[in-house]
C-alpha cells in the first residue's frame, strides 16, 4: 500500500455547495429540511444524488429496499468493496446535514481522488441508505436494518405511515424499487460520517468525534384506553382519563431513565391523543417511548420497570394499557481496526479528537453485525439536529470528511 499523506484532501467549497444545492430539494418552513423517505422529494433527491455520482465515473446499483450503492473500480475486482454513506431521507422539520453529510462526503471523498488520481486496490462504493429516520415508516434504519437479517423484506413492505401507505408500494410508486437481492453485497468495511446530534465535541473544543460505540435502543408504542367523556359536566370520581394516565406514565419514564445517569436516557417522542378536542376527556392515547443506553442490561431495566410501573398506574387509574415493542437495537461495539482507521486519519491530519458513544442509531449500527464498521463525527452547534435550525460550520463539515477520506483510504489501500 503506498503512503497516506496530509495533504491528501477533500474540496471543502464543492462538498459545502453540493450541501447546498441538495437542501433546496424538499425545503422546510424555516431554513431546513423536509425530505422525508419515499416521498417525491426523495425522488427528487435521489435523481439529483445519482448524476452526481454517475458524473463522477460511478456505476449505479439499486438493491430491493431502494438503496443506493454507486462504486467506483479498484484495481483488484476481486477485492471486496469498502463502503461509505449515510442517508439523504430527512425528519419532518429536519436539519440540512443529518445524513446527508455522510453521503454527499463519501461522493466528495470519490471526486477528490479522481482529482487527485488516487487508485485503490479495493472498489469504492458510495451508499444512500433507504429509510434511516423512520419518522414516516417505524421502525429507524429500515432498510439498513433488511440487509442486515435483522427485518425480512416482506415485513418491512408492509410497514404503513400515518395515511395507511404501505412501504413496498411507495418505493414503487417513486421508482426507486431496484432488482438487487438485499444484503447480497459483501463488505471489507464500512464507514459513516455524520453530525453528532449532541453538544460534546463542540463543549470539548474537538473537531472530530471517534465513535468506539453505540448506544443501544428500544422502543415501545403505549396505548392507553379510557373512556371519551365531557370535560365540563363528567364529575372527576367518574373520569378515566387516558391523558391523565400517560402523564404519570411520562413521569415514570423520566424518573427510570435518571436511575442510570448519566449515560441513559428516555423520553417520549411521539404522542397521539384521541380525539384531541378542547372539550373531550381523551379515551385514548397512543405514544412511544424511546429508551437508550450502551449497557444492554439497563435498557432491559428500564424496558421492564416501565412496563410494570405503567400497568400499575393504568390498574390503579381504571385504564386499559398495551405495550408493543416497534423497535429497537443492541449496543454497538464497532470494529477496533475500522476504529483505529478513523483515528489513525484524524491524527495524521492534525485534527483535535475524542473517543465518542454516539447516543444515536445510525445505519452503521446494524451493517456492524455483517462487516467491520465505524462512524466519523463532527460537531454541531449547541448539539441541535432533528430541527430545522441544525447547524454546522464549513470547517466542520471539511474536517470530517477528510478523515473519512483517510480512514477510508486505509482500509481500501492506495496503489502507486
Amino acid at each position: 500500500m503506498a503512503a497516506l499523506s496530509d495533504n491528501m484532501k477533500i474540496n471543502a467549497d464543492r462538498l459545502w455547495d453540493s450541501l447546498m444545492e441538495m437542501a433546496k430539494i424538499g425545503p422546510g418552513v424555516a431554513g431546513g429540511n423536509n425530505r422525508q423517505t419515499l416521498t417525491d422529494a426523495d425522488a427528487e433527491g435521489r435523481r439529483l444524488f445519482q448524476k452526481w455520482c454517475e458524473d463522477a465515473g460511478m456505476t449505479m446499483g439499486v438493491d430491493q429496499m431502494g438503496t443506493m450503492f454507486f462504486r467506483r473500480e479498484g484495481t483488484d475486482s476481486d477485492a471486496l468493496p469498502v463502503y461509505v454513506g449515510s442517508h439523504l431521507d430527512t425528519q419532518p422539520t429536519g436539519g440540512k446535514y443529518d445524513g446527508v453529510l455522510g453521503v454527499l462526503g463519501a461522493l466528495e471523498l470519490v471526486r477528490s481522488m479522481n482529482d487527485l488520481g488516487i487508485k485503490t486496490k479495493h472498489p469504492i462504493v458510495v451508499t444512500n441508505w433507504t429509510n434511516e429516520e423512520g419518522t414516516r415508516f417505524a421502525p429507524a434504519m429500515l432498510a439498513s436494518g433488511v440487509f442486515a437479517g435483522m427485518h425480512t423484506q416482506d415485513w418491512a413492505y408492509e410497514r404503513e405511515d400515518a395515511e395507511g401507505k404501505k412501504f413496498g408500494e411507495e418505493l414503487a410508486r417513486i421508482g426507486w424499487k431496484g432488482d438487487e437481492e438485499v444484503g447480497a453485497r459483501k463488505m471489507h468495511a464500512f464507514f459513516e460520517l455524520h453530525i453528532e446530534q449532541g453538544p460534546i465535541l463542540e463543549a470539548e473544543g474537538k473537531e472530530i468525534g471517534v465513535v468506539t460505540h453505540g448506544q443501544g435502543l428500544s422502543w415501545t408504542q403505549v396505548t392507553v384506553t379510557g373512556k371519551e367523556a365531557h370535560t365540563g359536566s363528567t364529575p372527576m370520581p367518574m373520569r378515566r382519563n387516558a391523558g391523565l394516565g400517560m402523564a404519570r406514565m411520562l413521569e415514570l419514564v423520566d424518573e427510570i431513565a435518571w436511575s442510570h445517569k448519566p449515560h441513559a436516557v428516555g423520553a417520549a417522542g411521539h404522542i397521539d391523543v384521541y380525539p384531541n378536542s378542547r372539550n373531550v376527556i381523551p379515551g385514548r392515547v397512543v405514544f412511544t417511548v424511546d429508551f437508550r443506553s450502551p449497557q444492554l442490561e439497563v435498557i432491559e431495566d428500564m424496558e421492564n420497570r416501565f412496563r410494570e410501573g405503567a400497568q400499575k398506574i393504568a390498574d390503579d387509574m381504571g385504564l386499559g394499557v398495551e405495550f408493543e415493542k416497534v423497535g429497537g437495537f443492541d449496543p454497538v461495539e464497532f470494529d477496533e481496526s475500522c476504529v483505529s482507521a478513523v483515528r489513525n486519519a484524524a491524527e495524521r491530519l492534525g485534527y483535535s479528537h475524542m473517543d465518542l458513544i454516539s447516543g444515536a442509531g445510525h445505519d452503521a449500527c446494524w451493517i456492524n453485525r455483517v462487516a467491520p464498521t465505524s462512524m466519523v463525527m463532527c460537531p454541531c452547534v449547541d448539539g441541535l439536529s432533528h430541527n430545522e435550525a441544525e447547524e454546522i460550520s464549513k470547517e466542520w463539515a471539511e474536517a470530517g470528511a477528510n478523515v473519512l477520506m483517510h480512514a477510508v483510504l486505509e482500509k481500501a489501500e492506495i496503489v502507486e
